[in-house]
Order: C-alpha cells, then sequence, then structure tokens
C-alpha cells in the first residue's frame, strides 16, 4: 500500500450514540451521575427543553419542579376544554370572574382539540382517546346549540 492510502485508511471516523436515554425511556449510565449532582451552571433555554425522556413525550406523570401540577395529556385536554367553556359562556372567565360568549374563540380551541384528536389517532391508550372523544362532542354539541340560537 501506498503512503497515501494507509493516511486515508487512518483518518476514518467513530460513531458515537450521543442521546441521553435509552429506546425504553431509562436515562443511560453514563449520564445517571451528572444529573444526579446539582449543575453549577443553569442550563440554557433550549438545553432545557431539548429531548425528553419517552415516558414524557407519551404524557405520562413526570417529577413536576418545585410541587407544580404535573402535565399529562388528560391535563393537557381538561384546560384546552375549560378555555372552550369560558368561551363558551358556560364558565366564568378566571381572570376577571365575568360570564361572556365568544364564539369565534370557542370555535378555534374546538378545532384544535379536533386536531389533537387526528393527529394523535392510534397514539393515545383507551382511556386518553375516550376522554378525548367524549370532550370534542360535547364541545361541539354546545356550540352547534349556542351557534343555532345567535343565528333564530
Amino acid at each position: 500500500m501506498s503512503e497515501k492510502e494507509e493516511k486515508e485508511e487512518s483518518k476514518g471516523f467513530k460513531i458515537q450514540d450521543r442521546r441521553r436515554f435509552s429506546a425504553e425511556g431509562e436515562l443511560k449510565p453514563e449520564f445517571r451521575q451528572e444529573s444526579e449532582t446539582p449543575a453549577a451552571e443553569p442550563r440554557s433555554e433550549a438545553a432545557a427543553s431539548g429531548p425528553r425522556s419517552a415516558p414524557e413525550a407519551a404524557g405520562h406523570k413526570t417529577a413536576s419542579p418545585q410541587g407544580a401540577p404535573e402535565v399529562t395529556f388528560a391535563s393537557f385536554l381538561v384546560g384546552l376544554s375549560a378555555q372552550a367553556l369560558v368561551h363558551l359562556g358556560e364558565a366564568p372567565d378566571p381572570a376577571s370572574g365575568e360570564v361572556h360568549r365568544d364564539l369565534p374563540s370557542a370555535q378555534q380551541l374546538i378545532d384544535l382539540i379536533g386536531i389533537l384528536q387526528e393527529k394523535t389517532r392510534g397514539n393515545l391508550d383507551t382511556s386518553e382517546a375516550s376522554m378525548l372523544e367524549a370532550i370534542l362532542f360535547d364541545l361541539r354539541m354546545k356550540y352547534v346549540e349556542l351557534a343555532g340560537r345567535r343565528s333564530a
């Protein structure tokens, strides 16, 4: 082999998996010690919103900082439906305590929940899927009832 060919062979490259979590969503051993010790520097915003473990991504309960309520897919849906109910005039506005009706905003939230249903189809467990279907059905019926009264 010539000297040039030997140099090219020795250059090569190394493939290294730098993901922090395994396929099962568990923290890899080489990253465990790092996460158990408090960081000397605060993480950047980009690092804080970086990859999540599989249980977090799936919407399962995870430890939350400083006792904040845990966010799950179900709690996210309940929050969206509560906002829609406020816009439908079925619940008071949490900021002002007043009841008002904003049908275009309610329709937008209902459509957003419908998009979530479409995009998550086949990826939810049975309780999440039935909850999503029930919430969407109830909100659509309330909207149709109120929109029908308005046009009559």
